[in-house]
Order: C-alpha cells, then structure tokens, then sequence
C-alpha cells in the first residue's frame, strides 16, 4: 500500500471513530498531534488481507452509477457532491462540499463532510461512512441521489 493511500485511510478511520463516537472534544484529523496520526497509521496497516495485501487492495472497485433527477454519472474513484464538489448539485441546502462518495475494500460508500444539514441514507441521516448498495437513496438538502449501480 503506498503512503497516500495509508493517510487516506488512517483519517478516514480516525474520523469516522470521531463521529460515530460523537467525541467532539478531539481534534480534527489536521490538528492531531502527528505521533497520534501514526499510531492511526499503524493501526490500519495492520489489518490484511490475503498474501499481505491491504483490504484496499484486495478487492476490485466497480463504477458507481448515480441517477439525479434525469442525469445519471459514473464515477470510477472518490468524488466529493455539493454546490462545489466534483458532482455539482443546485441545492440551496447543500454545503459546498456536502458529502465523499467513496470506494474501499471494492465497495461504495458515502459519508457526510460536516454539513450544516447533513446528509441522509434512505431517510436516515448518518455520522459515519455508510456502505451503498443498488436502490439506496441519498438526500443532500433536497436533492436526492439514486444508487443506479454500486
């Protein structure tokens, strides 16, 4: 795994512990002491896969097809949506970059880049990365994105 990638990865981890463990009190991942940042490094380059390989290199990614209203994209690697994102919505309640469309372990996810409305999975909002399968909604402000192919 190169050394982007495991960043990548390590603030992904570390963020979504953030969230999902409601710690306000921690600091954001470009405020965490770098020995602290390590540690997360290390962490996640420990979990494997077979022959050694990192789970994200394990496992092929397949394009994202996303359907919003009549246009329907594919995306083939990470993609930010919001009012200035790589998916450019007309939504007054979205954030400029409200949401990260994106792929590890060879599959889809979705999570919310600290919104002001949030952002929700099938009438759910969420706090952490969530996995998207065919069929799955995603509302940002009152846009919805239909998981076309994930």
């Amino acid at each position: 795994m190169t050394t982007p990638d495991l960043n990548h990865l390590a603030r992904l981890a570390y963020e979504s512990y953030r969230k999902a463990a409601r710690r306000d009190d921690l600091p954001q991942w470009d405020d965490t002491p770098e020995r602290e940042r390590h540690g997360w490094q290390v962490a996640v380059s420990a979990v494997t896969g077979k022959g050694d390989a990192t789970l994200t290199e394990g496992a092929r990614t397949q394009s994202l097809i996303i359907q919003v209203g009549d246009d329907t994209h594919v995306f083939h690697g990470d993609t930010t949506v919001g009012r200035q994102g790589n998916l450019k919505i007309t939504d007054d309640h979205a954030s400029s970059h409200h949401a990260l469309l994106q792929s590890a372990h060879g599959l889809w996810y979705v999570e919310d880049l600290d919104s002001t409305n949030g952002t929700f999975l099938n009438n759910r909002r969420i706090y952490a990365s969530q996995r998207l399968k065919k069929g799955d909604k995603v509302r940002i402000g009152h846009t919805v994105l239909l998981v076309v192919s994930a």
